[in-house]
């Protein structure tokens, strides 16, 4: 994360005479604070990670910071608002507004998930369908939806007229989809699902006006229990049965909404080591579904569709998700009098950076060029194994052995180098499918040659300094 000042606070920053709290761990937050005084001046504006904090050796996330350096967090399903400033639940009017904008950007993601997750239906679909409902269009109907350019009508969007452009394939798809009996059973399901979140959703955003706390608290605690309804709904296991890997990271993307807003309940009741709880294990929870559908992903239409997606969710969502957890664990070192003081100060900070940084909309997704970029240097087995590999860094190591060992076994010993931190995520799932192909002779991996340029290539290794 990087954190923006106004010029003045800057300034006075580097001179120490104004400093940034930290949590336990080290980690700083995007606050200035008068060390004399203890006072709060200032909140800042956060921006996703520049390239120099992520080297490119690292492989996908690398990739991406070089694309994304500098650029405000955009995340996919986590509120943008939550990025902000601290989520203050102090009696003021700011503060309300603020939560009751969290749990409305929450109910959009959620019906913009199922919307899409209705578009592409269950069983097979095509690149001009998966094209159709990607990140970037996401990205879209979430502004459209959010500036209530879009009706929501039973937890759905009607997209029929907003993807009328994409071409008779799509809009026929659609018309089959809503006609398809064996869909209809989940519909219904969906319906019920979000007509469940939805009531939770406005009892928590009527507490916020309730002036008595025992029956502010105990409104949340109800549509708390309709939230966690909603939530096992999304989570059954035989419900949306039959999707493909793209349906399937949709109706994930609606568990996380749920998630999410039931942390924002226990945020409305200060109790912010639930908070840090759900967050904690919200952000693990991510982490093994998109490993799951990315495991399971079977072609490279599919990859198209999961890789730019999946890198969004890893490059912001869980920025955004992971500063809201640090953000959970400060407010409870401070005193109730510093929390009211900061809740006074977000929209003073927010006003003033919109009016000296105008960054109008745009929808932004350099994942897909950081996809494109990546593709002719691999195919689709290393790309999953790279994507899987940014997800859970550990899998790398089963590679890295696996290369060694053939490596020494082949007589190709400059292929087994002695710094893998050196060596980039691309090229070591690249090695490893060139020496899986040479093992097994499978005729599903590229051509031997092909490959053999591709391994070694973008890291230097000679290849020909066989023993």
């Amino acid at each position: 994360m990087n954190y923006v000042f106004t010029p003045t606070t800057q300034a006075l920053l580097n001179t120490g005479n104004l400093v940034q709290p930290a949590t336990q761990t080290g980690k700083l937050l995007p606050a200035a604070r008068d060390p004399v005084t203890g006072e709060f001046v200032e909140i800042a504006k956060i921006f996703y990670q520049s390239t120099s904090e992520i080297p490119e050796t690292r492989g996908v996330l690398g990739l991406l910071a070089h694309l994304a350096g500098g650029s405000p967090l955009e995340p996919l399903v986590a509120p943008v608002h939550l990025t902000m400033a601290p989520l203050q639940i102090a009696q003021t009017h700011v503060g309300f507004q603020k939560i009751y904008r969290v749990l409305n950007s929450l109910k959009i993601n959620l019906a913009v998930m199922q919307a899409t997750t209705a578009v592409i239906g269950v069983g097979n679909v095509s690149p001009t369908i998966l094209s159709a409902v990607n990140l970037e269009q996401i990205l879209q109907l979430k502004e459209e939806a959010k500036q209530q350019r879009l009706k929501i009508k039973d937890g759905f969007i009607d997209l029929r007229h907003i993807l009328k452009d994409k071409g008779v394939e799509v809009i026929q798809h659609m018309y089959k989809v809503a006609h398809d009996s064996k869909f209809e059973v989940h519909r219904l399901q969906l319906v019920n699902g979000y007509d469940v979140f939805s009531k939770g959703i406005k009892r928590c955003q009527s507490a916020l006006t309730v002036g008595d706390v025992k029956l502010r608290n105990s409104e949340i605690n109800s549509g708390r229990e309709e939230l966690f309804e909603a939530l096992k709904i999304y989570e059954n296991s035989c419900f949306l049965e039959g999707l493909c890997s793209a349906g399937q990271m949709r109706k994930m993307e609606c568990v996380w909404a749920i998630e999410q807003a039931i942390a924002v309940t226990f945020q409305l009741q200060r109790a912010y080591d639930m908070v840090s709880d759900r967050l904690q294990e919200l952000q693990s929870k991510i982490h093994q579904h998109c490993l799951t559908v990315v495991k399971e992903c079977q072609s490279e239409l599919e990859l198209d569709f999961l890789f730019p997606e999946v890198i969004r969710i890893l490059g912001h969502d869980l920025n955004a998700l992971e500063f809201w957890h640090l953000e959970a664990d400060w407010m409870q070192t401070l005193s109730p009098k510093d929390q009211h003081q900061l809740a006074s100060l977000d929209q003073l900070s927010v006003d003033h950076l919109k009016s000296t940084i105008q960054t109008p909309f745009t929808i932004v997704a350099p994942e897909f060029s950081l996809y494109e970029n990546l593709k002719p240097k691999s195919h689709f087995l290393s790309l999953r194994d790279q994507l899987a590999i940014a997800l859970k860094p550990e899998l790398r190591r089963g590679q890295e052995f696996y290369i060694t060992q053939q490596a020494i076994a082949t007589g190709y010993p400059a292929l087994a180098p002695s710094n893998w931190q050196e060596i980039s995520d691309l090229t070591v799932a690249n090695l490893y499918y060139y020496f899986k192909f040479r093992e097994d002779s499978m005729d599903i991996y590229p051509n031997h040659e092909e490959l053999e340029q591709l391994s070694v290539v973008n890291c230097g290794l000679n290849l020909k300094s066989k023993i």
